[in-house]
């Protein structure tokens, strides 16, 4: 039988249609870039789903995250350059894991 997969990713694409989604996991090249370079990654793997799974997981993963903080006491922080980053605000940020944390 074949080994499955287990890969370590620090990038991520999506692409996200009316009937599916690509998620794409990537690697950041080890080497710094030339200068003047923008830092390079490698695609690790394609997945391929529909969005209805799409929607399940990500409901599933949240609930795994939150159950996880709560456990250990610990709050999982992302900066805010980060956030930056994505074009997500702090306040979006906190108030949707507020929000779904209360219900």
């Amino acid at each position: 039988m074949e080994e499955p997969l287990d890969i370590f990713s620090d990038q991520f694409q999506f692409n996200l249609g009316p009937y599916g989604c690509v998620l794409n996991f990537m690697i950041t090249d080890p080497l710094p870039p030339a200068e003047g370079k923008s830092p390079q990654n490698r695609r690790l793997a394609t997945i391929r789903m529909t969005v209805e799974h799409l929607k399940v997981m990500t409901f599933l993963i949240h609930q795994q995250i939150s159950l996880a903080e709560t456990r250990t006491g610990v709050r999982i922080e992302i900066p805010d350059k980060l956030l930056d980053s994505l074009n997500i605000s702090r306040e979006d940020w906190d108030s949707f894991w507020k929000a779904h944390n209360d219900g």
